[in-house]
């Protein structure tokens, strides 16, 4: 992971907003995306590079601990480790008071646990009424790629103790949802069971997929010839490129439906991908088009009905 400063990497200023930063990413990672530029090695590095830097920039945590200089670019502590806090929590959820808010729970005070359910009181009534207490549940936050939530996927999460959880990634997870992970949480007192884990789902932004409900939607360039004459061309979807056939005079704006190419459902189902054409002249100037438009006389005006 590059070391380099993030913010001079997705081109954004340290007052950045997260929306400012998220157009930033977009941009830049459409640019350099490797699906876009087969074979170029430094577009492949470059979109590591902007993928890392916005890993650290689009957590809140993470980019205020950056600032503060007590992690580097690529996440690693610069300073002293900071003690651990604990808190009392009963039994977690969402919306916990006592939720780590960037993104891992902490560990549990077990003795302050059971002081607080039983009135901290004394001798053996208490634990002989704790004997079967069951463990608490704890939060996590996963960040996914857009395409892991969309096809499904396996993603391991280290915890604060150094351990890990491999944590399956349904296919059509969306952001913001939570799994649950049965007996992962804190261990149980006694005969008690133990909590689970609640993992939190982020999706990070793709660099030209957006997700519409279970739909997909693309923006895909085409040349003034393959808007006049129609052809073939390939589009990316999310299980890989396929061809479809641009109609003859089609317009920016015209949109293709593919059937079954969205965002997989639990009946077995899916969404379809819509395909918004834009017609695009070449990067370079072509005297052969000029010459061309110089001698063609064009018929109607696109403008007709916009006048005030």
């Amino acid at each position: 992971m590059s070391s380099a400063d993030p913010y001079k990497i997705l081109g954004v200023g340290r007052d950045a907003s997260e929306k400012d930063i998220q157009k930033a990413y977009r941009a830049l990672a459409k640019k350099h995306h490797p699906d876009l530029n087969p074979g170029d090695a430094d577009a492949e590095r470059r979109f590591k590079e902007i993928s890392a830097a916005y890993d650290l920039l689009s957590d809140p945590e993470k980019r205020a601990r950056y600032d503060r200089g007590e992690i580097d670019a690529s996440g690693n502590e610069t300073g002293p480790r900071y003690e651990r806090r604990y808190y009392r929590e009963y039994a977690g959820g969402p919306g916990n008071a006592y939720e780590n808010t960037g993104g891992y729970a902490d560990f549990v005070d077990l003795d302050d646990i059971l002081a607080d359910l039983f009135g901290r009181q004394g001798g053996g009534q208490g634990r002989a009424r704790s004997a079967n207490l069951r463990g608490a549940d704890v939060r996590y936050h996963l960040e996914v790629d857009f395409l892991d939530a969309v096809n499904g996927g396996r993603k391991r999460l280290s915890l604060p103790d150094g351990s890990t959880i491999d944590v399956s990634i349904p296919a059509g997870t969306r952001d913001g949802q939570i799994l649950r992970l049965s007996g992962k949480g804190m261990p149980g007192v006694g005969q008690g069971r133990p909590g689970d884990a609640l993992v939190e789902i982020s999706v990070r932004p793709h660099p030209f997929f957006v997700r519409d409900g279970d739909d997909i939607r693309v923006e895909i360039p085409i040349t003034v010839r393959e808007a006049v004459l129609g052809g073939k061309v390939k589009v990316p979807t999310p299980s890989g490129m396929v061809t479809v056939t641009v109609p003859k005079w089609s317009n920016s704006g015209t949109t293709l439906r593919l059937k079954g190419k969205g965002v997989k459902r639990r009946d077995g189902t899916a969404g379809d991908q819509y395909v918004s054409l834009k017609v695009v002249l070449p990067q370079e100037p072509d005297p052969q088009l000029e010459a061309f438009m110089q001698g063609w006389t064009e018929k109607g005006n696109p403008r007709t009905g916009l006048e005030v």
